[in-house]
């Protein structure tokens, strides 16, 4: 990755096999999304965007956003920001008569960048100096330090190494996530895990869209990528490079790990996952990420 090209890695990703795996990081791979929302993301959001008078629905909205709801997953910018929106609507917020931030230069940044990362971000704030990017680069740089203190010893969910090590010399295997790049290398190299995927790809290398199509466009048979991820974002960047997916069920994750293992993989690499098998883990998956809170009536 160079400073001038942060996508350089990936627009000269070599292939090796003729298969490729992409997977997620972050309550995929590792049981972490728990602690670092709860205990890292929403604390910060309460302590900078000054949301101390509703911390109790703030906190409501930041978990189902980030780990309940259908936006499970996406990038942290425009998902606190929907945590926002939903912060806004709630009839007890609106009941004490709090304001919540509206962050509009975020939202339209959020819009305009395809690499909504720190560096980024850092590089807008120096040119424009505008209040509510520069107040959400403090909120983001402070989840960083945060996770970084939190966020220690959490090993692979199991049958993750053991699942790693059959894909071992039969597919080119890549992180594709939307944390930090610096994150993602401490926590797979913690675990020994590093050793088994050719690229670490996160948020400033882009979305993960773009990670899916900038390694693997022309380079493999579209049946033979498959994303592997526990968040609907995973599935929409699979849906458009027209590649494969496999889901690890939000709550149901060891098992999701095991019948990867021991289904779907060898399924994958055999050519058979295609198809029925497939629409069976996707059906089962789509029922577990709602849409709308359940504060909020039908």
């Amino acid at each position: 990755m160079t400073s001038d090209d942060p996508q350089a890695a990936l627009r000269s990703f070599s292939r090796r096999h003729d298969f490729f795996i992409g997977i997620d990081s972050d309550g995929c791979a590792f049981d972490t999304m728990e602690v670092k929302h709860k205990e890292c993301f929403i604390p910060q959001f309460v302590r900078w965007f000054r949301l101390a008078a509703v911390s109790k629905f703030a906190r409501e909205c930041g978990e189902f956003v980030n780990l309940y709801s259908n936006r499970r997953g996406a990038n942290r910018f425009p998902a606190y920001l929907k945590a926002l929106d939903l912060l806004a609507e709630r009839s007890e917020v609106v009941a004490r008569g709090f304001r919540v931030p509206e962050l509009k230069s975020l939202r339209l940044w959020t819009e305009r960048e395809s690499k909504l990362a720190n560096p980024s971000l850092k590089a807008e704030v120096e040119r424009t100096r505008d209040v509510d990017l520069t107040l959400a680069l403090a909120w983001s740089e402070a989840v960083n330090r945060a996770i970084d203190e939190t966020v220690r010893d959490v090993p692979p969910f199991p049958m993750v190494r053991e699942s790693l090590e059959k894909m071992n010399g039969r597919a080119d295997v890549m992180v594709v996530s939307a944390t930090p790049v610096a994150a993602l290398t401490r926590e797979w190299s913690e675990h020994g895990i590093d050793r088994y995927v050719a690229l670490i790809a996160g948020q400033e290398l882009g979305g993960k869209k773009e990670h899916l199509s900038l390694a693997t466009s022309g380079r493999y048979d579209k049946n033979n990528v498959l994303m592997v991820g526990d968040a609907p974002g995973d599935y929409a960047a699979a849906q458009a490079n027209g590649v494969l997916f496999y889901p690890i069920d939000p709550g149901d994750e060891d098992e999701s790990w095991r019948r990867f293992h021991d289904e779907a993989l060898p399924r994958f690499l055999d050519g058979a996952y295609a198809g029925a098998y497939m629409d069976d883990q996707v059906a089962r998956f789509e029922k577990l990420l709602p849409e709308k809170p359940p504060w909020v009536a039908d």
